[in-house]
């Protein structure tokens, strides 16, 4: 939790964090301000002080609702600095940074740096930062960033921020389940918009992202609703032209955010319009089976690679190939359990490559699980995912409910 930062940034020898770039859509500043209309800004957090966000005067009323202490970047009089470089824009923001450092005490030590900026640009400044202050040590942080460590656990706000979009994303997969059983379907079984023509993936999809929209959320990171052989391929977010058909494998997986790119939900389900052919109705009987198993053996701190390992055991038995056979493997059960979730729809704890010790279903952990099958040589695939969050208490709870159901029947 964001309580947490201090303790963190002293378990890891870190003095100071440095956030930059806008405050919606780029999570760790989001994280530190609550977001808002600040398309670019800088916050300095000192270790045992509270941060101190540095704003542009046109947004000056979104940086007063953050409830932070504020400082307005016109203070530093950039065109004045620029000229004093002939021009240099990287120099000119260096010796900005040098200014607003000083400004809040920061001289020395080591401090990370997180938030958006283009990769060319970051690496000139702030290696010009570095010649400009030499007694401070800047830190590119990688996948076990101190953030990411404290943003593994949630407090009780966060996770009501995450429940409510978990209620809206099931009312829009419902919303998709009723427009779909309800279409005409030719002889071909192919299903038909209303003005007759048949209708494909690329509608269901805009149907998809009006209904979010009218929701009030938004869907940054697209949606996978891919059938056929496209639904064997975990990531394939399905092709515009395909025809919908009944018999066929759909995988929809659907991830919106918060408007402005705040709190993230993962959902995923399989679905059959009709009818299941017996191979697709074996495939889910085995996911299934084993994502009712994992469920059930879910306990509060539980290293998340171990119940990766049982997963891999349980499909095994039932007679399908799996990544840790095959780190290469294309057919079977080819990733990991399930991720965290929060501002970033990957988040900690991780389930397979990359996790540590830490990695556990610790209280305040929102994670999904979403074990998979998937055989694109036999045009199908099958994934069920939910979001549980493991409360104070340790218990573990579904965040929002929806049927698993395989078999969508016409109407």
């Amino acid at each position: 939790m964001k309580n947490d930062l201090d303790q963190l940034m002293q378990a890891n020898n870190l003095d100071s964090l440095l956030f930059t770039g806008p405050a919606q859509h780029n999570s760790p500043m989001y994280y530190m301000t609550g977001g808002g209309h600040m398309t670019g800004a800088d916050l300095v957090k000192k270790r045992d002080e509270e941060p101190v966000l540095f704003y542009r005067p046109m947004e000056r009323d979104a940086a007063a609702a953050t409830g932070l202490k504020a400082k307005n970047l016109a203070e530093y009089e950039y065109k004045k600095l620029l000229k004093s470089v002939d021009g240099d824009h990287i120099q000119a923001t260096a010796l900005r940074y040098q200014k607003m450092l000083h400004d809040v005490g920061l001289t020395k030590g080591r401090m990370a740096l997180y938030g958006k900026m283009d990769a060319g640009s970051a690496w000139g400044v702030f290696s010009a930062l570095q010649a400009l202050m030499p007694e401070l040590t800047l830190v590119g942080e990688g996948p076990n960033s101190v953030l990411l460590e404290a943003r593994a656990t949630k407090d009780e706000k966060e996770v009501e921020r995450i429940r409510h979009m978990g209620e809206v994303t099931v009312e829009v997969v419902e919303r998709v389940a009723g427009y779909l059983t309800s279409r005409a379907v030719n002889a071909k079984e192919v299903l038909l918009r209303e003005d007759g023509q048949p209708l494909t993936i690329g509608d269901v999809k805009s149907k998809i992202n009006l209904w979010l929209a009218e929701a009030g959320v938004e869907n940054p990171e697209g949606v996978i609703f891919a059938s056929g052989r496209n639904a064997g391929v975990p990531h394939n977010s399905g092709e515009a032209k395909n025809l919908l058909r009944l018999g066929q494998t759909i995988v929809f997986d659907i991830f919106p955010c918060e408007a402005g790119g705040g709190y993230f939900y993962d959902f995923t389900r399989t679905w059959c319009l009709g009818y299941a052919p017996d191979d697709v109705q074996a495939l889910y009987d085995d996911v299934y089976a084993v994502y009712e198993q994992i469920v059930s053996e879910l306990e509060v701190n539980a290293h998340a690679p171990d119940l990766q390992k049982r997963t891999c055991e349980l499909f095994e038995e039932r007679g399908h190939k799996t990544i840790r056979q095959d780190s290469k493997l294309q057919s079977g059960y080819v990733h990991s359990l399930g991720h965290g979730l929060g501002v970033d729809i990957h988040e900690r704890p991780r389930f397979g490559h990359g996790a540590t010790e830490a990695d556990k279903l610790a209280p305040g952990t929102v994670t999904t699980i979403e074990p998979g099958l998937y055989y694109p040589e036999r045009g199908m695939g099958c994934r069920l995912e939910n979001t549980f969050w493991v409360s104070p208490e340790g218990k573990i709870e579904l965040l929002a409910q929806y049927p698993l159901d395989l078999v969508l029947k016409m109407k």
